[in-house]
Formats: C-alpha cells, structure tokens, sequence
C-alpha cells in the first residue's frame, strides 16, 4: 500500500502490462468461468487503472485515443477471431494495445 492509498501513484504505474492483462485476463477470466461479464469486469478493471495513469503522464487526448485502442481491441478480436483463432486474435490486440501504451505513455519520463 502507498502513502496516498490503496493504489500507486498514477504517475509511477507501467501500463503496457496492464493493457494486456486486461485483454487477455479480461479473455481467459469469460473463457474459464463461462460468465462473459466477470471477463468484462477484468477488462474494465484494466482499463480503468491504466487510464488514470493515462490521464495523468499523456492527457485527455492520449487518454482518448488509448481507450478507443483498447476497447475497439476488444471489440475488433471478436471478428478477428473467426479469421485466425481466439487466442492469436486476443494476443494481436493485447500486444497492440500494449505497445501503443508503451509508446504514448509508459517511455514518458
């Protein structure tokens, strides 16, 4: 636990991880257990925590565009696995969203 609460401080959270984890545990949670909304209780869970420290390192803008990026993630392996399997479509966008997260966010100082 932190001075500030239960949560690190935005500032100091690495979201690339969290962007995967969400899709994938968001994934693999609903596969397992049956139940699609204790998946999407991971994933917004995810999201959630990864968007404050969007918010906070990139901004309304960059938080914007990597929300968009991760929930169209999820909404685009869905057709994505009718092409190529559920496991290759969820780690496609698992690994976009994560790199964009890097790349908008995470490598920030």
């Amino acid at each position: 636990m932190s001075e500030t609460g239960v949560f690190k401080p935005a500032e100091s959270v690495v979201t690339a991880p969290l962007a995967a984890l969400g899709l994938v545990g968001g994934y693999l949670t609903a596969r397992e257990t049956g139940v699609r909304a204790l998946g999407g209780v991971v994933l917004a869970a995810a999201g959630a925590y990864a968007g404050r420290t969007w918010a906070a390192k990139g901004g309304a803008a960059t938080t914007v565009a990597l929300s968009a990026l991760y929930i169209g993630g999820f909404g685009a392996s869905h057709p994505l696995a009718k092409r190529i399997g559920p496991w290759p479509a969820v780690l496609t966008v698992a690994g976009a969203s994560a790199l964009a997260s890097w790349a908008l966010v995470d490598r920030l100082k």
